[in-house]
């Protein structure tokens, strides 16, 4: 604004205003061509942009998490295990920082319980239960700030089949060494899907995880129909290209629909 009222004044009083040779994108600039990067699934591109936004406005909630999302899309497109786990780990302190400053943000308490769901993958027994914990803490705040957030529905969804699954000798040690998890069930599991699939039906992840929870119950030709529709879909996040291969691999696993 103040560049703006500057030229307007050189202009009135018949002076002229050489151009700069080169200038610097505004942050919200930088913040539009960090979502065009998002759109084209590419967070390599859109990771520096963001960094950028927020070293010219630090303590922004939402340019953290921005960060944070980037630094986790980034685990899907490397196979080296000691990378995946520094973009875990990375993403995590981002989405943490974003909390800090905004809590009430649905989309914020979710990136931290996104993250503890990468970490969960590494570590011991211990390290473990406790990312699992966050997990279901964070997205059940996620879903108490915004009751139709899809996502936090699909978090919660796949926490308690991961969680059930686990069977009773494996919860009891959980909880005689650990100090134990929430109550999981795959009921909550289908239900949760369920409702992530209705608010977004667009969404290739939602169809697959929900899928496979119809499949572990026995409900196969729900689960056929459910592959089906996330393989039809278009892949719009960095993860749905991974997602749709699982599917097609256990759609053709699936014992052949009984014909009429």
């Amino acid at each position: 604004m103040l560049g703006a009222l500057a030229c307007a004044f050189a202009l009135a009083l018949g002076t002229v205003v050489p151009a700069r040779a080169e200038t610097t994108p505004s942050v919200d600039a930088l913040i539009r061509q960090g979502q065009e990067a998002e759109r084209r699934m590419d967070p390599v591109a859109a990771l520096p942009l963001y960094l950028a936004a927020d070293a010219a406005r630090p303590q922004d909630a939402f340019i953290l998490q921005k960060i944070s999302r980037q630094y986790s899309d980034q685990s899907f497109l490397t196979s080296d295990p000691a990378e995946k786990r520094r973009f875990a780990e990375t993403a995590l302190t981002y989405a943490e920082r974003a909390y800090a400053i905004n809590p009430k943000s649905a989309e914020v308490a979710l990136s931290v319980a996104i993250c503890h769901g990468n970490l969960g993958l590494y570590g011991d027994t211990e390290a473990k239960v406790r990312h699992s914990r966050q997990i279901h803490q964070y997205a059940e705040e996620a879903l108490r700030l915004d009751p139709n957030y899809d996502w936090a529905h699909h978090v919660l969804g796949r926490w308690h089949y991961e969680v059930a699954k686990l069977g009773m000798t494996r919860r009891f040690f959980v909880q005689l060494f650990f100090g134990g998890l929430p109550k999981a069930s795959v009921a909550e599991a289908v239900s949760h899907l369920e409702r992530a699939a209705a608010l977004a039906p667009d969404s290739v992840g939602h169809q697959v995880e929900l899928a496979f929870v119809y499949r572990s119950t026995g409900r196969l030709q729900e689960a056929r129909a459910a592959f089906t529709r996330g393989l039809a879909l278009p892949e719009r996040e960095v993860h749905d290209a991974l997602s749709k291969r699982r599917a097609a691999e256990a759609l053709a696993a699936l014992p052949a629909a009984p014909t009429r």
